[in-house]
């Protein structure tokens, strides 16, 4: 029963699945994205854009962490729907397992690390003198938190891929409620400043945790024994490369994230706004631009388990009409995006607390600049992670490199030199456009693969039902005989 639980993803409406997986996968992503915005909302109410500017050095460890829980969640997830739509059940319990044990090893390693190299990892990405006390002491308790946001978000895309996105969504949802509550109270009530905010998302991440090591008694189409916790590099190495764009992805954020920090932080020191201003700013534009990309990938992500299933199962017609699909939500998503990001940039900016018209004016530039081609960005990401559902890695990977870190780094280390304090900002706009470029001709060769496979199946099915065809009239003739 368990091995063909899922097999509704071959035979129900595209639609209707994609809703049911998506919109779960869109508020847990979500939900995830408020965890940042919140801790910002309420420490630059309480504690001024200093403390914005703290949470904006440490959020790069965060990133990374990320990025290693992806890499093992999301190749995970993509591996588990092939072996569900071909029906190989020990696949799916495996490397179920061995994602379980790597994530809570990586996580733990990667916590020490970071624990270490504290000094390093702060002047790496843009701590000024001004916002350095608080960034240490929002790193020291974000710190501890890791294990735990790296399980849940490793998980989740596992509990997802299981048929599960409503309690992936639920296990995140709790936790950020828990932030919320809590945000107010330790910087408000307590006046335990960005450190309350630290603890306050910690504690949220570790409910998380709990719940999805809950689901593990509940799984629906695997069950798992000792035996599936047992490392197999042969099976790592052919989940990791499925999850390595989402790692690169993230890793790429990181490296921007400390190229463009120190940028801002060296010609804003040479421009009327200072070297706080611009970092502060356009770490919050970021942070909002990461709510965007959570609902696009959001649906991306939702969709995975039905293309990986499909696409398992030899179905490329519904593969094709899944990303047709998608490309029109994800078109719709930016464009909403783009009207809000220009019509209504000071709106946004208030709800991280009032500050002075040159912070003002700076950020109502950037929202306006950098975020004025995220319709294209929408559309690249979800190809990336489309082509990762396919198990094209190779493809998937370079797509997200081409975007955030072959274009996006020479640009923002470019621009600046002709534009000054503005440069840093038109480098978003510059590498959607070549990298949409880039979607449209790759896609056109995985369309004709594709369309190729499918007119394959096509005769393969014609000459299996003449087989057949033959069969029974020579039955009828021996019966006649």
């Amino acid at each position: 029963m368990k091995q063909n639980s899922n097999q509704y993803l071959v035979e129900a409406p595209i639609g209707k699945l994609m809703m049911k997986f998506s919109i779960p996968c869109i508020m847990s992503l979500l939900v995830s994205s408020l965890y940042n915005i919140v801790d910002q909302i309420f420490i630059g109410r309480g504690v001024g854009y200093l403390g914005n500017g703290a949470t904006n050095v440490v959020f790069p460890i965060t990133v990374i962490a990320l990025a290693l829980a992806l890499m093992l969640g999301d190749g995970c997830a993509a591996f588990l729907s092939i072996c569900q739509g071909k029906k190989d059940t020990e696949g799916t319990r495996t490397g179920a397992g061995n994602n379980i044990v790597m994530l809570v090893l990586s996580s733990i390693v990667i916590m020490v690390i970071f624990m270490v190299c504290r000094e390093g990892i702060l002047n790496a990405f843009g701590a000024t003198e001004n916002n350095i006390e608080y960034a240490r002491e929002y790193f020291d308790i974000i710190v501890i938190g890791i294990p735990f946001f790296m399980f849940t978000n490793g998980l989740n895309s596992v509990i997802r891929a299981d048929g599960s996105p409503q309690f992936a969504m639920i296990s995140t949802l709790i936790g950020c409620i828990i932030n919320i509550i809590l945000d107010p109270v330790a910087i408000f009530v307590l006046h335990w400043g960005v450190k309350g905010a630290a603890i306050a998302t910690i504690a949220g991440q570790t409910i998380s945790a709990a719940l999805a090591f809950y689901y593990l008694f509940r799984t629906k189409s695997f069950k798992l024994d000792r035996k599936c916790f047992a490392i197999k590099t042969a099976l790592l190495k052919r989940i990791l490369p499925l999850g390595i764009s989402s790692f690169l992805t993230q890793l790429s954020i990181v490296i921007i994230m400390g190229v463009m920090n120190n940028v801002l932080v060296k010609y804003g020191a040479m421009s009327k706004y200072g070297s706080d201003i611009p970092m502060t700013v356009v770490g919050i534009v970021m942070k909002v631009f990461q709510i965007v990309i959570a609902v696009v990938v959001g649906v991306a992500a939702g969709s995975q388990p039905i293309v990986g299933y499909n696409y398992g199962a030899g179905r490329m017609d519904r593969v094709k009409e899944i990303y047709k699909k998608m490309m029109m939500i994800e078109v719709g998503i930016g464009i909403i995006a783009t009207i809000c990001f220009e019509i209504f940039p000071m709106n946004i900016i208030s709800l991280f607390g009032s500050e002075s018209d040159l912070y003002n004016e700076y950020g109502v530039m950037a929202f306006r600049i950098f975020l004025s081609t995220i319709t294209l960005c929408c559309v690249q990401k979800a190809t990336s992670i489309f082509l990762q559902s396919l198990g094209k890695p190779v493809m998937s990977m370079g797509l997200s490199l081409l975007r955030e870190f072959v274009l996006s780094v020479p640009l923002v280390l470019i621009l600046p030199l002709a534009f000054g304090i503005t440069g840093p900002l038109f480098s978003g706009p510059a590498a959607d456009v070549i990298s949409f470029l880039a979607v449209l001709l790759m896609m056109k060769s995985v369309m004709k693969e594709l369309n190729a496979a499918a007119a394959t199946k096509r005769e393969n099915t014609e000459e299996k039902m003449q087989k057949r065809r033959g069969i029974r009239e020579k039955r009828k003739c021996i019966r006649e005989v």
